[in-house]
């Protein structure tokens, strides 16, 4: 009990307002060599060490963040969950991080905040419904839940959206998947650093990665700012720059990196249960616990690697949010920031080894990455441990492009909700 935030705990600190709150995870010093190391602190670093420890048994483990644990994309999203997708492979792996994202928390013993308020993406044309239809049956056969929902049971889930005859875009019907929903990024982060932690991994903070060291084609170590590590195995999970980090151990991968802009609007009364995806465009919006609406839309369409973002994304993503409920036009932006996506040309992921022995690839996430982690993390150190992958993460592989393997998640429906 005395591991556990308790009602007594929380009491006890606004009584002692002086007192501090203990670290959640131990931010280590690196030592000279470790079993295996992970490039990259955030939500699938961290997660791959978790289960590398937990599934594993392999506990000497270091996870190397150049920055503070949660700066990069884990802390930088708009915190969706969900396992609506209709590729077979896609379909298995995120319905398998749901599951994990059901008793995370639990499994942690930190609270996670996973909210499973439910996803509804809308239709704006017969077209999309009927699109919609298909993918609720994949997800069926698959025994994930989905209900397709017509324009009359839009209206009682979503009274607040535009249904007059004026709306730009008229609501024709919607998909639901209510197991979906949202949890606290920051959460996320801490509770996968302080499970991993008490598990024995290392946490290691400010920490730069600046090279790989080789030995007869070989992964052997990493160069870091803070001195050589010697390592028997060594993963690469760093989001945005996950292509520049490959360059360094001369590997040269299909992968773009993008800015995703994401916005919050001042607090209002509770009125957004769900999370909304709208189909005239990628858009999606949720409402925050502490009343803010928290939405977002496409990238920026052109390389960077800077998580500032631009004047005509931020107009186009308000304009759709406009359009969508009219009633945001008279709330005022709280804030809004950016994150950076490693792309891929067919809007999946890599989990995988790579073609220099010991060295293993996790990116390539586009829009996918936060609602991913657990299962990330699960496959991931399975792959890593055994030298080989899951059954899960088996089509995620680097050749798949060479051997028209392609999991063209985009092309086959996300036109109508793009991921």
């Amino acid at each position: 009990m005395s591991n556990r935030y308790s009602a007594f705990a929380v009491a006890r600190h606004a009584l002692q307002p002086d007192l501090p709150w203990p670290r959640a995870w131990t931010s280590a010093e690196p030592k000279k060599s470790y079993d295996a190391v992970i490039v990259g602190g955030g939500g699938h670093g961290l997660a791959t060490a978790y289960y590398l420890a937990k599934n594993h048994g392999l506990t000497n483990v270091a996870v190397l963040e150049r920055s503070w644990i949660g700066s990069g994309n884990v802390g930088r999203n708009t915190t969706i969950i969900r396992s609506n997708y209709q590729i077979d492979g896609n379909t298995q792996f995120f319905e398998h991080s749901l599951k994990l994202w059901e008793g995370l928390s639990h499994d942690l013993n930190f609270n996670c905040m996973v909210s499973h308020r439910g996803q509804i993406v809308l239709a704006v044309s017969l077209v999309q419904l009927d699109t919609l239809a298909r993918k609720g049956n994949i997800m069926r056969l698959n025994g994930i839940d989905a209900e397709l929902l017509d324009r009359g049971e839009v209206m009682k889930l979503l009274p607040y959206l535009d249904y007059s005859n004026d709306a730009r875009w008229k609501i024709y019907g919607a998909l639901l998947q209510r197991r979906a929903g949202t949890a606290r990024h920051d959460a996320v982060a801490w509770g996968y650093a302080r499970a991993a932690g008490r598990l024995g991994a290392d946490i290691i903070e400010n920490c730069e990665v600046t090279g790989f060291v080789m030995e007869n084609g070989k992964a052997t170590g990493v160069e870091t700012s803070r001195g050589t590590i010697n390592t028997g195995k060594v993963a690469i999970a760093v989001a945005g720059h996950t292509s520049h980090v490959a360059a360094m151990a001369g590997l040269r991968l299909p992968v773009e990196s993008h800015v995703l802009q994401a916005f919050v609007t001042e607090p209002v009364k509770p009125m957004v249960d769900h999370v909304v995806s709208w189909g005239a465009e990628l858009f999606y919006l949720s409402q925050s616990d502490k009343g803010g609406l928290v939405f977002g839309g496409h990238i920026d369409g052109f390389n960077t690697y800077t998580q500032r973002g631009q004047f005509p994304k931020m107009q186009s993503v308000v304009e759709c949010a406009v359009s969508l409920m009219p009633f945001v036009s008279r709330l005022r932006l709280l804030r809004h920031w950016g994150g950076i996506m490693d792309m891929t040309p067919d809007g999946s992921p890599f989990i995988c080894k790579t073609p220099v022995r010991n060295l293993y690839l996790n990116g390539g996430w586009c829009y996918q990455g936060f609602k991913a982690a657990p299962a990330s993390g699960w496959t991931f150190a399975h792959t890593i441990a055994n030298d080989d992958e899951h059954d899960l993460n088996r089509c995620f592989s680097l050749d798949r492009f060479e051997k028209g393997g392609e999991m063209d998640e985009y092309g086959l429906g996300n036109w109508t909700y793009k991921q």
